[in-house]
């Protein structure tokens, strides 16, 4: 019975990263996970409560995943500097790769503060390295600086998800502006080809 109810949850969630892929977060719907598994809706709340629970166990899952790309990314780097390109690029990637789409969806979600501690905690290291990469740079308050760098970080995902539709800027120039307004502030549009840091690219 325990291995059955384990099969029905890791085809739930299989399920639910399929519909994010395809649709987002307004195609995750417990009909649609019903519909996608052979289960009745009521059954489907057997194993999870909202939509908002389904995104936090994806997050259990994915997250350590993506943090350890992008971890990896920046360990690659031999400066400060680089590290920091590292981790805005390698969360931008990530964030349009649609097999992480559950992890960008908990921005969309109000989850209990308790879920939002779990994956704090989870997000714990990754920024302990953005704080000593900041901190290595000479900044005066790098822990406050990763918050605003994880707000350029958004942001950019943001206007990537905008942007896919229509003709307009590419994911490599939205993260070409996000690393320069990362690393150089509004007085630099972009990184240039001679840089330090473009050139560990």
């Amino acid at each position: 019975m325990a291995e059955h109810r384990q099969l029905q949850r890791a085809a739930l969630l299989d399920a639910a990263r399929s519909l994010l892929t395809e649709g987002g977060m307004e195609a995750l719907t417990f009909p649609a996970l019903a519909a996608r598994t052979g289960l009745a809706r009521s059954s489907v709340y057997e194993y999870f409560r909202s939509r908002a629970a389904v995104v936090e166990v994806l997050c259990e899952v994915d997250f350590p995943l993506w943090a350890a790309e992008i971890e990896a990314g920046m360990e690659s780097s031999d400066s400060a500097a680089g590290r920091i390109e590292a981790y805005v690029r390698g969360q931008l990637a990530l964030a349009g790769d649609p097999r992480h789409r559950a992890v960008t969806a908990i921005s969309v979600l109000e989850l209990d503060e308790a879920a939002r501690e779990r994956i704090r905690a989870a997000h714990g290291k990754l920024v302990g390295l953005v704080i000593q990469a900041l901190d290595d740079l000479g900044h005066e308050q790098p822990r406050l600086a990763a918050a605003l760098l994880q707000g350029i970080v958004e942001a950019a995902v943001r206007q990537a998800e905008q942007r896919a539709a229509g003709p307009a800027e590419g994911p490599d120039v939205i993260a070409d502006a996000a690393v320069a307004l990362a690393l150089h502030g509004l007085g630099g549009s972009r990184v240039e080809a001679g840089s330090p840091v473009a050139a560990e690219r």
